[in-house]
């Protein structure tokens, strides 16, 4: 495979300017054909692969650049439209499932790769998913715009690497 970005929750693919990038693999749990939802007849939800952002069935160190737009919410009924468009999370088991597609995601990502995270506060808090994901961003929106998004920077840095010295190869 050639691909050496992912998209680990791609859904409609609603942040991309090329909804079909060639170097982008895109992935996810569901599959949604154009006219599941009639208020956006053309929306669907077309993975390359399909698979669960917690169990990426993916090589180590793979990915130079991997996009990890999880599911926000977890009050969503299983038939609302919302969920249908963007997926939910479980009300129970939310916090290990987003520390378990976070960690796939981080597996996957390559020494010195770059993972962007996105997240909507509207009812789970900035620090909260910090506070589960348990790594610190590089840089990112220090609070949410009036929807409440927010986009993370991470870079996966080797441990044996230290402040002004290069790995050693």
């Amino acid at each position: 495979m050639n691909k050496f970005i992912l998209d680990a929750c791609c859904g409609g693919r609603m942040s991309w300017f090329n909804k079909r990038h060639p170097n982008c693999l895109y992935v996810d749990e569901r599959v949604a054909l154009k006219g599941h939802r009639k208020q956006r007849p053309n929306h669907s939800v077309e993975p390359d692969m399909i698979m669960d952002f917690r169990k990426l069935e993916l090589k180590d160190n793979s990915f130079k650049l991997v996009v990890f737009d999880p599911p926000h919410l977890k009050t969503l009924g299983n038939t609302s439209d919302f969920r249908k468009m963007y997926g939910g999370l479980n009300p129970e088991t939310w916090r290990d499932d987003i520390k378990q597609g976070f960690d796939e995601c981080w597996r996957v990502l390559d020494n010195y790769g770059v993972l962007i995270f996105k997240w909507n506060e509207q009812e789970i808090k900035k620090r909260e998913i910090l506070d589960v994901i348990e790594k610190e961003p590089l840089f990112g929106h220090p609070r949410g715009n009036r929807l409440n998004t927010i986009w993370f920077c991470f870079m996966k840095i080797p441990f044996n690497v230290t402040e002004g010295e290069n790995e050693k190869n």
